[in-house]
C-alpha cells in the first residue's frame, strides 16, 4: 500500500473501509488475548488509549496538554522491560499492516463499483472523442504506444515475501466477505479462516534472518509477475480491446504490446558486487523458464476448451504433418527400444536441475492458499486432476528430449553416465495410461491436436533451459523448441476468424487459458517473463578499456549474454552517472568486441541481440549536460548510423530521480529534471531520431515518487510522444501489482496517462516568467539545502545520532550495499537508506528541505500573486507543490523533537531545532502559494487515511527512541537489535512510502 499510488485528489467513501478495519481489529485484539495474556493486552490497551487521546487533543490544537500526554506516554514506555517493548512494537506493527490490507482492499473494490472509472480506458476514450480526435487517430495512436514498466529489486520492501503472502490471503478473504449471497455457514467459516491466517502471522518470524542475493530477488520479482499480472494482463488486455471497439469501431490488434515489462533484477551491478555476468544470465535463463512453465500449464488447459471438430484446409494440412512426423518418431522409438532391451545403454538426466526448479509452483502456491476452503465454490477446469497426476511423468519424459539428441548425435555429458530409476519405456507406458488418446484423424479434434505440439515444444524448451541452468550443453533441433514469441504465436494465429470471435466475443471473461489471451501473451510476456537490464556506473567501462582486469569480462561477458541468448532476454545496457559521450561510446566498444567474439567462436555472423545503450544523467550538473551529450552522440556519423540501422532510429535516456534529489534537493532536483527532458528532446528532434525518456523513480516523494498519472501528466510537452519506460520500485512494486484488480487498474492508468500525455499534452507555462521563477526557487533551495547537508561540518554527526540510519543494514531487505563506495559521508550513501532513515523519524527531510527558503525569498521578492497562478494553471509546478504537500503532513513536529531530546548530543540540539523551525516555515509558504488553509485541502480522504494511522504509529517511534537508546549502550545485545528491527518494519508500514 502506499498513500501516492493513485490521483492525490481522488475522494473515497470510508463506510466499508471502516467496517474491515472494525473486523480485522477486532480478529487480531482477540488473537493478541490468547496469544499474549491479560498483562501485556493492559499495556496495549492503555498504550493506544493514551497515543488516540493525544492525537485528538493536539488535532483540537490544545498543543499543551497533547504534549503533557505524550511525554506520560514515553515514561511510560521507557521503564517497560524489553520482552514488553518487543510485544507492543510487533502488535503495534501488525494493526498498521492490518490498515495497509484493508486499504487496498478498499481501492480495489471501489474500482469495481464505478459504472466508469475516472482515468480508465473507457473513460478517457470517450473524454478524447468528444474533444474532436477522430476515432481512426485514437486506434492509431493507441496501437503504436509502447510503455514499459520495469521492476527493480530497490531494497524498500519490508516485509518478508512469507508475510506478503499472508497478507495478500487476508485480502482474498476480505473480498469473499463482500459477497452478498453469503450464508451464515460461509460467514462463520469466513472469519475461522481470518482468525487462522492473523494467528499464523503473529506467530511468524517478521525479520529477514539472511540477506537476500541477486538471485533471490530477482525470484521475488517474478513472483509478483507469476502471482498477479499473470492474471491481470489478459483483464486489462481486454479492458483496452472493449474500450477501443466501442469507441473506434475496431478492437485491439493481436499482436498490439501497449504495456511491456521489464527488470533489473539480476542485472543491477552498480556498487553490487555480487551481480556478475553468470547471475545475468542465470536470471535471464530463470525468466524464460518460468514463462515457458506457465505457458505449458496453460495450454493444457486450453486443450480442454477447443473440442471443436471443423478447421480451416490449412490447418488440417498442418494437422496431416503433426501426426506423420509423430508416426515417424513413434516408429524410430520402437525400432530404439528394441535395441535398448538388447542391453544398450540409457542416457540418465542431468546431475541436478536448478535451486528451486523442482519446487511446486508459485503459483500454484499462490492459488492453493487463497482457496477459501470448502465454504465457496470453486471453478475447476476440467482435467485439472489429470494435469496433477502427469505432471511429474511429463517432466521426467521431457528433460530427456536433450540427451537422446545427443545420443543420436554420439555425444554424452559427464552428468550423463547414469541411468536413473525406471526405464523411458516405463515412463512412456505410464505417460500412455495418463494422456487421451491422440486423434489419429485430422478432422476429430484438430485443435487438440495442434494445441499438442504447442505443448511438446514448450516442454522441450523448458528442458533445455533447465539443461542450460544445469551448466549442460544441449544440442537439440531448432524445429523442437521456441526460441522466440513468434515461433510461439504462428501457429495461434492459423487459428479461423470464427473461432476467434467466439473466445473473444462470447466468452469474454473466459478462464485467463482461454485463446483471448493466449493469441496475445506471446506479444505481451514473449518467451521471457521481463527483458532484463543491465545496469554498471560509467566509470567501469573506462576502466575496463584502461587495463585487463575482471571487470573487463564481467562487461564482455554481458555483451556475450545478449548475443547468445538474443536481444529479447537482455533489454537496456544502463549507464549510470553518465556526463559524457565517451560513456556510450566505450560501451558501445566493448559491445561490438564481444559480438564479434561470439561470431568468432560460432563461425558465423552474430544475428540480432544488440543492447541499447542508455545513458543515466543523475546529478544536477549531468542533468544540466544531458542534451549536448544527446547531440555530441548524434552528430557522430557512426553514431547516427547505428541508432537508424540497429534500433529502428530510436534513441533512449534515461533520468535520474534519487541522486539528483540527494545532490541539491527536491525542488532543484524537480525544476532541472524537467528542463533536462525538454533539451534531450530538441536535441533528438534537431536529428530526426525518435526517443523514449526512462524515468528512474522511486516510492518516495523524495525519489520521484507520486501518482503515476499526476506524474506523468505534468512532464514537459512533446517529453511523451507515445512511449516512455518508468521504475517500479521495492514496495511500490506490491502497493501497485500485488493483487491482480489493482495491477488491473494501474496498467490502465499508465495506459491512458502516456495516451493523454500523447495526444493532449500538458501545456507549457503561459508565462514565461513563471520559468525565471522557477530558476530563482531551485537556485535559493539549493543553496539552502547543500549548506545544511554538505556544508554544515555537524550535519553527518546529528544524521547519524537523530536516525537509525547505521541499523538499518541488519534488516536484510537488499543484495547490494548501502553505499557505492566506502567513504563515510553523504555523497556516496546511496539515495534509498538516505531517505529511508529520515522517515523513520517522521522528519522525512529530503523531500521538503530547502523548499521553504526557495518559496520563501521569491515571496518576499513580491512574486506570491504569479506564484499562485502558477500554481493554479502549471502541471508542473501544482504536482511537485502538492506531494510536498502530502509528505509535510506526515511529518510530525514533536515526534522528531523526541528523536532529538533523547538521542542526539547537547551541542547539536540547536541544529534539530533550526531544522524544525525550517520545516514549519516549508509548510507555511507551501500553504501561502497553493491557498489552502490546512495541509491537504485538496485531499480530505488522504487526509484522513494518514492521521488515522497516528495512534498506532507514535508510540512505535516512541519505542524505537527507547530502544535505540539502549542498543547504543549494548551494541552486541541482539534481542535490542531484533526489538529495533520490529519498529522499524512498523513504522515503514505506517508510512507506506518508505525510500
Amino acid at each position: 500500500m502506499t498513500d501516492t499510488m493513485d490521483d492525490i485528489a481522488e475522494e473515497i467513501s470510508f463506510q466499508s473501509y471502516e467496517d474491515d478495519l472494525r473486523l480485522l481489529f477486532s480478529l487480531l485484539t482477540d488473537v493478541l488475548q490468547r496469544e499474549v495474556g491479560s498483562n501485556i493486552m493492559e499495556k496495549l490497551e492503555r498504550t493506544r488509549t493514551l497515543s488516540q487521546s493525544a492525537c485528538l487533543i493536539r488535532a483540537a490544537g490544545i498543543e499543551n496538554t497533547a504534549e503533557l500526554l505524550e511525554k506520560q506516554l514515553a515514561a511510560e514506555l521507557s521503564k517497560m522491560t524489553l520482552e514488553e517493548a518487543l510485544k507492543l512494537a510487533r502488535a503495534f506493527t501488525h494493526f498498521l499492516s492490518l490498515m495497509g490490507i484493508a486499504e487496498i482492499h478498499h481501492r480495489s473494490r471501489k474500482t469495481k463499483n464505478v459504472a466508469q472509472v475516472a482515468k480508465s480506458c473507457d473513460d478517457t476514450f470517450n473524454q478524447l472523442i468528444h474533444s474532436g480526435l477522430s476515432p481512426d487517430k485514437l486506434y492509431e495512436t493507441m496501437c503504436n504506444q509502447e510503455v514499459e514498466i520495469v521492476l527493480t529489486a530497490h531494497p524498500t520492501q519490508i516485509n518478508r515475501r512469507t508475510l506478503q503472502y499472508k497478507h495478500l490471503r487476508i485480502a482474498h478473504l476480505l473480498e469473499v466477505n463482500d459477497r452478498k449471497d453469503l450464508t451464515q455457514e460461509d460467514q462463520d467459516g469466513l472469519i475461522e479462516d481470518l482468525v487462522r491466517e492473523i494467528t499464523s502471522i503473529w506467530q511468524t518470524d517478521e525479520l529477514r534472518r539472511h540477506k537476500p542475493t541477486p538471485v533471490d530477488e530477482a525470484r521475488s520479482g517474478l513472483n509478483y509477475i507469476e502471482q498477479s499480472l499473470w492474471r491481470a494482463v489478459p483483464q486489462y488486455l481486454r479492458r483496452v480491446s472493449n474500450a477501443l471497439k466501442k469507441h473506434t469501431g475496431k478492437p485491439l490488434p493481436l499482436t498490439c504490446t501497449p504495456i511491456r515489462f521489464g527488470s533489473w533484477m539480476g542485472g543491477d551491478r552498480d556498487g553490487n558486487p555480487n551481480v556478475t555476468a553468470k547471475v545475468t544470465k542465470d536470471v535471464s535463463l530463470l525468466s524464460r523458464w518460468m514463462a515457458i512453465d506457465l505457458y505449458t500449464r496453460e495450454v493444457e488447459n486450453l486443450r480442454f476448451e477447443l473440442s471443436m471438430n471443423q478447421c480451416s484446409d490449412r490447418l488440417s494440412h498442418m494437422v496431416h504433418e503433426i501426426l506423420r512426423k509423430e508416426k515417424s518418431e513413434e516408429d524410430r522409438y520402437q525400432s530404439w527400444n528394441r535395441g535398448q532391451q538388447k542391453g544398450h545403454n540409457v542416457h540418465g538426466l542431468p546431475s541436478q536441475l536448478p535451486a528451486g526448479v523442482d519446487s511446486p509452483s508459485h503459483t500454484d502456491c499462490f492459488l492453493e492458499c487463497n482457496k477459501v476452503e470448502s465454504h465457496y465454490p470453486q471453478l475447476d477446469v476440467p482435467g485439472s486432476e489429470y494435469k496433477r497426476l502427469v505432471e511429474n511423468g511429463e517432466a521426467a519424459l521431457s528433460s530427456n528430449s536433450c540427451q537422446n539428441n545427443q545420443k543420436s548425435q554420439g555425444t554424452t555429458s559427464p552428468s550423463q553416465a547414469t541411468t536413473p530409476k525406471g526405464s523411458q519405456t516405463g515412463r512412456a507406458s505410464f505417460q500412455k495410461l495418463l494422456e487421451p488418446r491422440t486423434p489419429r484423424n485430422s478432422s476429430i479434434s484438430p485443435y487438440r491436436i495442434i494445441l499438442g505440439d504447442i505443448k511438446e515444444k514448450l516442454m522441450n524448451t523448458r528442458s533445455r533451459l533447465e539443461h542450460l541452468l544445469d551448466g549442460h550443453s544441449c544440442d537439440v533441433d531448432p524445429s523442437d523448441y521456441y526460441d522466440t514469441p513468434d515461433q510461439l504465436l504462428q501457429p495461434l494465429l492459423l487459428l479461423p476468424a470464427r473461432v476467434l470471435y467466439l473466445f473473444r466475443l462470447v466468452i469474454p471473461h473466459a478462464h485467463l487459458g482461454s485463446l483471448n489471451f493466449w493469441l496475445m501473451a506471446p506479444s505481451h510476456i514473449g518467451l521471457n517473463f521481463d527483458a532484463l537490464d543491465t545496469w554498471q556506473e560509467s566509470g567501469r567501462h573506462s576502466e575496463t578499456l584502461d587495463a585487463v582486469s575482471p571487470e573487463v569480462k564481467e562487461v564482455l561477458d554481458t555483451f556475450r549474454i545478449a548475443a547468445e541468448l538474443g536481444s529479447d532476454s537482455l533489454g537496456a545496457y544502463v549507464i549510470s552517472m553518465a556526463s559524457n559521450a565517451s560513456d556510450v561510446l566505450a560501451v558501445e566498444l566493448l559491445q561490438k568486441d564481444a559480438r564479434l567474439a561470439v561470431a568468432s567462436e560460432q563461425g558465423k555472423p552474430c544475428v540480432g541481440g544488440i543492447l541499447r545503450v542508455v545513458p543515466l544523467f543523475e546529478t544536477v550538473a549531468d542533468l544540466r549536460g544531458a542534451g549536448a551529450v544527446i547531440r555530441r552522440l548524434l552528430s557522430i556519423d557512426w553514431y547516427l548510423d547505428h541508432i537508424k540501422k540497429n534500433h529502428n532510429g530510436h534513441q533512449e535516456v534515461m533520468v535520474g530521480y534519487s541522486d539528483s534529489g540527494k545532490d541539491a534537493g527536491r525542488f532543484a532536483a524537480a525544476w532541472e529534471l524537467y528542463k533536462a527532458q525538454e533539451d534531450v528532446v530538441a536535441a533528438c528532434k534537431e536529428f530526426g531520431i525518435k526517443v523514449t525518456l526512462f524515468h528512474g523513480r522511486g516510492g518516495s516523494i523524495g525519489r520521484g515518487g507520486g501518482p503515476t498519472h499526476l506524474a506523468i501528466q505534468s512532464q514537459p510537452p512533446g517529453s511523451v510522444m507515445g512511449s516512455l519506460r518508468s521504475t517500479e520500485q521495492g514496495e511500490m512494486v506490491q502497493a501497485k501489482f500485488g493483487i491482480p484488480g489493482i495491477a488491473v487498474r494501474q496498467l490502465e492508468v499508465y495506459t491512458t496517462a502516456v495516451l493523454l500525455a500523447t495526444l493532449s499534452p500538458p501545456k507549457p507555462p503561459r508565462d514565461e516568467n513563471w520559468r525565471n521563477l522557477m530558476d530563482q526557487i531551485s537556485q535559493i533551495s539549493c543553496k539552502s539545502y547543500r549548506n545544511t547537508v554538505y556544508e554544515n561540518p555537524e550535519f553527518l554527526a546529528y544524521f547519524q545520532e537523530a536516525t537509525p540510519q547505521a541499523e538499518l543494514g541488519n534488516l536484510n531487505i537488499g543484495s547490494r550495499p548501502t553505499r557505492r563506495k566506502t567513504s563515510v559521508g553523504i555523497g556516496h550513501l546511496r539515495a534509498i537508506p538516505w531517505i529511508f532513515a529520515w522517515t523513520q523519524t517522521r522528519f522525512v527531510l529530503p523531500a521538503w528541505l530547502g523548499v521553504g527558503a526557495g518559496l520563501k525569498g521569491v515571496c518576499e521578492m513580491g512574486h506570491a500573486d504569479e506564484l499562485r497562478a502558477a500554481y493554479k494553471e502549471w502541471p508542473f509546478f501544482q504536482s511537485t507543490l502538492d506531494l510536498i504537500e502530502m509528505v509535510l503532513g506526515k511529518a510530525d513536529i514533536p515526534i522528531v523533537k523526541h528523536y532529538d531530546e533523547v538521542l542526539v548530543s547537547e551541542s547539536r540540539r540547536d541544529l534539530g531545532e533550526q531544522l524544525r523551525n525550517e520545516l514549519m516555515a516549508t509548510e507555511k509558504y507551501v500553504l501561502v502559494v497553493t491557498g489552502h488553509e490546512k495541509l491537504y485541502g485538496n485531499n480530505r480522504s488522504l487526509k484522513m487515511l494518514i492521521e488515522s494511522r497516528f495512534p498506532y504509529l507514535n508510540p512505535l517511534n516512541m519505542l524505537q527512541v527507547e530502544i535505540l537508546k539502549r542498543l547504543r549502550q549494548e551494541p552486541d545485545n541482539h534481542k535490542l537489535r531484533d526489538a529495533l528491527l520490529i519498529t522499524i518494519n512498523g513504522i515503514a508500514a505506517g508510512m507506506r512510502n518508505t525510500g
